[in-house]
């Protein structure tokens, strides 16, 4: 019998994400703070719970999906979270983003109540929770990892057991830093090939064959070049992942200038109205503004 599972955060990611797990056959509850954002699943099957406490009184298992530590922190240690419907051998599966220590702190909070928790954050995307092919990488105990595979396979394609509590976060940090290193690399080559007037599809279309190929170059250069800065990943999130890496990484002593200087480019932006809502690949715009062009679908004159 499968067990009955809980989610908790129906935005970008974590609404797709849920209609994965109820594709898939699981019995489902949902909580969002903007109820609207549970519509779409009622309709499709899912209960709508009134708090994250009630979630968990209805669930076996208990995902979140919400921006950032405090939010975590709040949904299942604040006032009707997830510990005050929670009882012996309920599971919490968290793939948010957020601070290993945080991570650790809320999981020995959790064992206090004979709770289990993973930490698994993804990495993929709008377009990977959509399609079920998130990578997912997972801190915790081996067993509850095992007994939780399966629901992740729901969601995702790529999904390993890291290590202990915390691991998933800090290999998600570090995916983070490898991904925005590749986008910056990406801006560059585009602003480059703009600068020199070439045509900036065959480029693309040139590039993604051989060793500069990318799921940045893929993905995000096509939006690029057709001015789509929907967000598949909001600028305000991947600053709010990059402040978590240069954290983490002071935490052990790790210099990381690439991320730092990522980051800061997205500062050059994000005065800008609106500019923190669009998609990460905007990242483009402060090169863009260093270079005195615009990356675009046509050829230069």
């Amino acid at each position: 019998m499968k067990p009955k599972v809980g989610f908790i955060g129906l935005g970008i990611m974590g609404k797709p994400m849920a209609k994965n797990v109820l594709k898939a056959g699981y019995e489902l509850t949902v909580f969002n703070r903007t109820s609207s954002k549970t519509e779409e699943l009622k309709r499709t099957g899912a209960k709508v719970a009134s708090s994250p406490a009630q979630v968990a009184r209805e669930s076996d298992i208990v995902i979140t999906m919400v921006s950032d530590s405090p939010d975590v922190r709040e949904v299942v240690l604040g006032k009707n979270g997830i510990i005050e419907g929670s009882r012996p051998g309920l599971i919490l599966i968290d793939m948010s983003t957020i601070s290993p220590q945080v991570t650790v702190e809320i999981n020995h909070e959790l064992g206090r109540r004979g709770v289990e928790m993973l930490d698994a954050p993804v990495s993929g995307g709008e377009k990977g929770a959509i399609e079920g092919t998130l990578s997912i990488m997972v801190g915790g105990k081996k067993e509850v990892f095992e007994r939780c595979l399966p629901i992740l396979k729901s969601m995702g394609r790529k999904i390993t057991h890291i290590g202990p509590s915390g691991a998933g976060q800090w290999a998600k940090l570090c995916n983070q830093v490898l991904a925005s290193l590749n986008l910056l690399a990406v801006c560059e080559g585009l602003v480059l090939a703009a600068k020199a007037g070439l045509d900036i599809n065959k480029v693309i279309e040139a590039l993604s064959g051989g060793a500069a190929q990318s799921w940045a170059l893929l993905n995000q250069a096509p939006k690029i070049v057709e001015r789509d800065f929907s967000p598949g990943f909001l600028v305000k999130l991947h600053q709010k992942d990059l402040r978590l890496v240069l954290s983490a990484a002071e935490s052990v002593g790790v210099s990381l200038p690439g991320t730092s200087l990522v980051h800061q480019l997205y500062n050059s932006i994000e005065s800008e109205e609106g500019a923190s809502m669009l998609g990460n690949h905007a990242l483009i715009k402060s090169l863009e503004k260093l270079a005195g062009c615009e990356v675009k679908s046509q050829v230069s004159s």
